[in-house]
């Protein structure tokens, strides 16, 4: 009975985090535009991290991330390119930053540049992970790593992509757990690309389902083994 009760006490503390935790390598506020080279580094590896989840979501054919059912959709919906579509919504997400006093920093700048290119350098060399595993365990392995990249990334302290940063800016103003708030941003998200003409698939729900939990395990573990 007693083993029960701590196993439900430390789910507890890892899924209802409201604050990204601080370890020896986090950025100091007058760090926050020159950093240390280690904190710069690990924000490159989450970063790295992330892309590569990302990528593996790609080739699973199991259904992208919610965010990029939402571009689809808005692309669909006023005909412009996919990639314009990703790069107006990352704008007006910026512009929600505002009401949470969020500020950019290097790693928001980082987050756009690393991913992308990470995701365009990778992907085509990950397709024969298709004849290997099921598409579902790709689903979670893509989500995995995602949300393990964020804990990552967002540990260093360095400015948060516009989507993370929206998260923690909700869960710091609101004081809601990161997990419920990353779920319900996802929700939300994905049932706006669905309806605008998004395409939805089972990997869209499980990305949106675990993610939240993921990022909230992650900065968990990362905390505890470098404080």
């Amino acid at each position: 009975m007693n083993l029960i009760k701590s196993y439900l006490k430390l789910l507890s503390k890892i899924f209802l985090i409201t604050a990204v935790p601080q370890t020896s390598w986090s950025a100091l506020e007058k760090e926050f535009f020159r950093p240390k080279v280690k904190t710069l580094l690990l924000l490159c590896l989450g970063l790295f991290i992330f892309g590569l989840g990302e990528s593996v979501l790609v080739v699973s054919n199991n259904g992208v991330t919610p965010w990029t059912v939402l571009a689809e959709g808005v692309a669909r919906k006023i005909e412009i390119g996919i990639g314009f579509s990703t790069f107006i919504i990352s704008v007006l997400v910026l512009l929600l930053w505002m009401p949470l006093k969020l500020r950019p920093g290097i790693g928001t700048i980082m987050n756009i540049l690393i991913i992308a290119i990470t995701m365009g350098g990778i992907i085509p060399y990950l397709f024969f992970l298709n004849s290997i595993f099921h598409p579902l365990f790709l689903s979670f392995l893509g989500t995995f790593l995602v949300g393990f990249g964020s804990g990552i990334y967002l540990i260093c302290n360095l400015g948060p992509g516009t989507r993370d940063g929206l998260m923690t800016g909700i869960s710091k103003k609101f004081s809601k757990p990161i997990s419920l708030v990353r779920f319900s941003i996802e929700l939300i998200v994905v049932l706006i690309g669905w309806f605008l003409g998004g395409t939805l698939g089972v990997g869209t729900i499980i990305f949106a389902v675990f993610i939240g939990p993921f990022v909230s395990i992650s900065l968990k573990l990362i905390s505890f083994v470098h404080k």
